[in-house]
Formats: structure tokens, sequence, C-alpha cells
């Protein structure tokens, strides 16, 4: 038996076996052994001039039609499966028969012709399965015996012949089973090698579908808390300045300065998210002077009193961890600016030992906590703060303002 693998099933891939080449580079081994074997054994034949020229010549026209028998027939009948899943075809079972044939006719003819059992055995462990393959093993072992006794036309050597043909029985089983052994495991490994392939392609198809479904998150969570808040500042400003062009120039123009500064750290931020920077206020100042920042321009914006506490940040606090404070520092706000109403609003970041701690408190309108309507704000809040092992509290209720509190470990 020689596995191969129908290569149409899944092509070889770079760097992989490809086990159906390897199978055919075995079948050519064979194919060089049993030319050389037979020829070879022919040449003998026809050297031996204790049998008649006529009687040499078929036995050496049988040897040569089973080379030849086996390059157009039975290379192909060779199997390529498990011989103990499928049947013998028809095919094989009549080669192997036709072989045999030759094989006796052969011997008859010359009895140095069974050393071509060496060649013939394999033939039909290679093309039938394994218990067809012993019962033609048998009958290519055994067929020298009557043959040599009507040769001889004594029965002084049946005993030593029958005691040769057991031998040799004998040992072509073992190799065959062997070689089926060697087969199966063959055929075992090159399903596990397949197995192995389709995983490694599906993990490295997830791998690319979770990195690009992580990338989307990533990119809406930060287009929600940068340019889409920067858009609706925009927005609120210029449409506050539309009205105070008539009534009050002054306020108009702080009102469309405001709209350019929000409109050029909109473009800032764009350009740090396709770079995957961190913010462009991180890398403009530290963390307490954004933090800062963000709520004077919160005051600023709306009239909202809008206080903050803010320690020193330490300089071994990661950038991960900075941008995480400064993204739920402006959704908080963002939220505050469109839906609290609040009257007064307080920022607190506290550094301690072993942890960063963010509060933001209104006295808004608040909001039912269990029933937030969906959207990537809060989610995507909480969804940075547990990726870097920090926790996010918020405790709301309708009527009694909202206080969101971040920590995050140091």
């Amino acid at each position: 038996m020689i596995e191969r693998p129908d290569a149409s099933e899944a092509p070889a891939r770079p760097g992989t076996v490809d086990l159906a080449t390897a199978s055919r580079r075995w079948l050519w081994t064979w194919d060089a052994y049993l030319s050389v074997c037979l020829i070879g054994l022919a040449m003998l034949v026809y050297a031996d001039d204790v049998t008649s020229l006529a009687r040499r010549t078929v036995s050496v026209t049988c040897l040569g039609l089973i080379v030849l028998s086996w390059a157009l027939v039975g290379r192909r009948l060779a199997r390529d499966d498990d011989l103990d899943r499928d049947p013998d075809t028809p095919a094989a079972i009549g080669y192997v028969a036709a072989v045999a044939v030759l094989f006796i006719a052969a011997v008859t003819a010359n009895g140095l012709a069974s050393f071509a059992l060496f060649a013939v055995c394999p033939i039909g462990f290679l093309c039938l399965r394994l218990w067809t393959s012993l019962v033609a093993a048998t009958v290519f072992n055994f067929t020298p015996v009557p043959v040599h006794a009507l040769q001889q036309r004594s029965l002084d050597q049946l005993g030593p012949d029958l005691g040769l043909a057991v031998l040799g029985l004998a040992f072509t089983a073992v190799i065959g089973v062997s070689i089926v052994s060697i087969g199966k495991q063959n055929a075992e490994r090159a399903q596990l090698i397949a197995e192995l392939e389709a995983s490694r392609a599906e993990v490295t198809d997830l791998s690319h579908r979770a990195g690009a479904a992580a990338e989307r998150n990533r990119l809406a969570a930060e287009i929600h808390d940068t340019l889409a808040q920067g858009f609706t500042s925009i927005v609120t400003l210029v449409q506050a300045a539309e009205t105070e062009l008539d009534a009050d120039r002054p306020a108009a123009d702080r009102h469309l300065a405001m709209a350019v500064r929000t409109a050029r750290e909109n473009l800032a931020e764009a350009r740090a998210m396709v770079t995957v920077l961190a913010p462009a206020d991180l890398r403009a100042g530290t963390l307490a002077e954004v933090v800062r920042k963000q709520v004077a321009r919160l005051a600023e914006e709306t009239g909202v009193d809008a206080v903050s506490s803010v320690d020193d940040v330490p300089a071994d606090l990661p950038t991960r961890a900075q941008v995480v404070l400064v993204r739920a520092v402006q959704e908080s706000l963002a939220n505050i600016r469109k839906h609290a109403r609040a009257s007064s609003v307080t920022v607190d970041l506290f550094v301690h030992a072993d942890a960063v701690t963010l509060t933001v408190d209104d006295d808004g309108v608040g909001f039912d906590v269990a029933a937030q309507p969906p959207g990537f704000g809060l989610p995507g809040m909480r969804s940075r703060v547990e990726q870097l092992g920090g926790g996010l509290t918020i405790r709301s209720a309708p009527g009694a303002g909202t206080t969101v509190t971040c920590e995050l470990p140091r």
C-alpha cells in the first residue's frame, strides 16, 4: 500500500509537507526495484542452459510481461487509501490474478523464476486489501512446490520445498503487515496534518477577524469620544454665533473662535487616531493639564460652574492608562454637556499608592443606570478601563445627578 492523499482535496501550502508528492516519489522507488529485480532475474534465467532455449524464452517473456503490466496497469491500481476501509476493485483482483498466472508460467518454464517472489508478492500488498493480499501471497509462495515436484517427478524434495514455502509466506506476511501498518500510520498522520492545517487556517481567519473587529471597536470608540463630540460642539457654537451676529457681535466672534479651535483640535485628534498615537492634548501637555483644560472648556462653552481638583500624575503612569483617563473625562463631560442640564460639575483626579481614581460628579437630571441607552460612550469607556484591569462605577438616578468613578491600577 502507498498512502497518497488526494491532492485536489487540499492543495499544499508553503512550508507544509506534500504527502502526495512524497508518495509518488516512493512509488518511483518501487518501480525501479521491480524493474531491476525482474530484469536481472530474466537475464539469469536466460543464461541458465540447464533448460531449453524455448523454455527459457517463455520464462523470460513472462517476467518481462510482469514488468510491462505493472507499468501499464498495476501502477494505476496501487491503492492510495486505508487498506481496511475500501473493498478491492475487480480490476485490482484481475490484475493480481494475471500476475499470478504469469508467475506460474515463468516458474513452470524455469525454476529460477521462483526468485521473482521478492517482486510479485509486494504487488499484492500494493493493490489489494491485507487479507486478500495474504491469499495472493499464499498462491505465490506455494506455486513453486508442486511445479518443482512435477519437474523432478519425485516427492523427495516436497518436505523441504513446503518448509521453504511456509517460511517464505511467514516472511511475506510479516513484511506485508508492516507495509500496511506503516500505510495506516501515514493515513492517520495525513489526516492529522490536514486537520491541523484546517485548524491553523481557521485560527488565522478568526485572529484576523478578531483583530479587525477590535480595530473597528477602537475606531468607533475613538470617533465617538473625540470627533463626534467635537463636531457636536462645533455645530452648537456655530448655531449660537448665528443667533448673536446682529445682537451681540463680540459674543458671536468668541463662539466662532471656539468653533475654529475645536475644529483644529478635531483635526489633530483624527491624525492621532490614524497613526494610533496618544490624544493630541496629551502629547502637548501632562494628564493633569489636560483634565483641567477639559473642565475649563466645559465651563467656557456652557456656563456651567465646573471645578477640578487634580493631583500631579507621576511620570511612571503608562501612556495607555493616561489615554483611558483622558477619554473617560471627555466622555463624561460630553454626556454632561448633551444630557445632564447640570448647574455644577466637579472633576477629581487623585493618585494613590496603588491606583489612580477619576471622579466626575454633576447635579443634573440623572438617569436610570439599569436602563442605559445603547451606544459607544459608556460601554466604550468601561471596555477601555477593564482592559487595563481597572473598574468603572456609575451612580445615578432620575433627578439625583450622576457620579462616574474610574479607578485604574498603577
